[in-house]
């Protein structure tokens, strides 16, 4: 494989040291396997109980991250409600589907997640307004605002304000309980998903929460229900049970919410006891290959802005980093300066899940350089999704325990050349709705 860099850096041990969290639990090192949407679970919406169930293919998937030696693994986003889901396929947690078979099909996740003694969170999550209108003409959200694209048709449908009552029933109680089953099957904590446009932040941002009871209005209303959700949480897990949570830098550039609201919200988190917060939003390193729109570069420079400003709020909440992280050298460079305690690697270790592992052995200095151009997210969202397929087709024993069995290698120009053409006769049938997104 073709890389950024072979230069490893001198101080690379501190990529290997411990973090301690609020609630006891420790992570071997400082990397963090961010949330990808897989979709790789059951769909069966008019029977619950064989609806949102991970698959084989699932646990192949994070069997392989499984082995990469991870400080910390995120799953992708796991739904709270059988209807609001981001996608079709997604893992869902529901009280009404409450079986054996989900039971079982959750312990193997955590149980292949953990075998490198990653800790292993599931990613909780509501998409309310941004429900695929072919999954739910109807979603719930803070407000009756609907999110409107270029589409030729609407892709997603007229949402349905949550009632008071609704907020208890229909999102606290769901995220408790399925945080409850999370730790019932052998997880170690939750991440809940308040950024990216989903339904927690849309009750954050003033753009989508036109209320005016108390879950709307000031800035102390409309994050009311993220620290019920944390309150409920604790009240159903143990002490050492990891509650993090994500927020997004994107959120703050939409002309609804400031960084100023930022600084506020993340100061709640940290009083609350959140054990982490991932921010993500840009690309924190620039390196050869890595091409953008301008729009695209302006977006990144706001995502460093956006740390720098954060990280100091927080004094015993663990902050992670998720965004175009390349380099061990980047990597230490950031830990050192203290702009983030941890780093969310994402697209990079779809061409190689075993990345930290080969990073800490000294094997590696940096991910593989991608010959795909960068300009073009459509693609490279494709380029991942094609990679996790490919992961998730054997178990480790299948592939004769080699984790990198049948991933394409994007540095190299042939398997470059011969990927475009698959890609272009794809497009040819016709292109994925742009709900496809890669990054939960």
């Amino acid at each position: 494989m073709n890389r950024f860099t072979n230069d490893i850096p001198a101080n690379l041990d501190i990529l290997g040291s411990r973090l301690t969290f609020n609630s006891g639990k420790i992570a071997a090192n400082r990397f963090l396997k961010a949330a990808l949407t897989e979709r790789l679970s059951s769909y069966e919406p008019s029977n619950p109980t064989s609806h949102g169930i991970p698959s084989d293919k699932l646990i192949n998937l994070y069997e392989k991250w499984g082995n990469g030696q991870y400080g910390m693994i995120l799953t992708g986003n796991v739904i709270v409600d059988r209807t609001n889901l981001e996608f079709a396929k997604n893992a869902i947690i529901f009280k009404e589907g409450e079986c054996e078979k989900r039971r079982e099909m959750f312990k193997k996740w955590a149980k292949v997640t953990k075998q490198d003694d990653a800790l292993a969170i599931v990613q909780l999550s509501h998409a309310g307004r941004q429900t695929p209108i072919a999954v739910e003409r109807n979603p719930y959200s803070a407000s009756d605002v609907q999110l409107v694209t270029d589409t030729p048709t609407p892709a997603y449908g007229k949402p349905r304000a949550l009632t008071i009552q609704q907020i208890k029933s229909e999102v606290i109680d769901r995220f408790a309980y399925a945080a409850k089953f999370a730790y019932e099957t052998g997880f170690d904590g939750v991440q809940l998903h308040a950024a990216h446009g989903y339904l927690l932040s849309q009750f954050t941002s003033p753009t989508t929460n036109k209320r005016n009871d108390h879950y709307g209005g000031s800035l102390e209303n409309r994050i009311r229900i993220i620290l019920e959700i944390y309150d409920a949480i604790r009240a159903q897990v143990p002490k050492d049970f990891i509650v993090g949570i994500k927020s997004n830098s994107v959120e703050f550039q939409s002309g609804g919410l400031t960084v100023e609201d930022a600084k506020e919200i993340c100061r709640k988190y940290e009083k609350k006891g959140f054990d982490f917060v991932e921010l993500s939003g840009g690309t924190y390193e620039k390196l050869a290959f890595h091409h953008t729109r301008e729009s695209t570069k302006r977006r990144e420079a706001f995502f460093l802005e956006f740390a720098e400003t954060i990280r100091p709020v927080f004094k015993n909440t663990i902050v992670y980093l998720t965004g175009g992280f390349r380099s061990a050298n980047a990597m230490v460079e950031a830990i050192e300066s203290d702009a983030t305690q941890g780093i969310g690697l994402g697209r990079p270790i779809t061409s190689e899940p075993d990345l930290p592992k080969k990073i800490l052995s000294r094997q590696v200095a940096s991910a593989p350089i991608s010959l795909l151009d960068q300009s073009d997210t459509w693609l490279t969202v494709l380029g991942s999704v094609s990679q996790m397929e490919q992961m998730s087709r054997k178990s480790l024993k299948e592939a004769d325990n080699n984790v990198m069995s049948e991933i394409s290698d994007f540095s190299d120009p042939s398997t470059i050349e011969r990927y475009l053409e698959a890609v272009k006769k794809f497009r040819e049938k016709g292109t994925p709705s742009n709900d496809m997104l890669l990054f939960d």
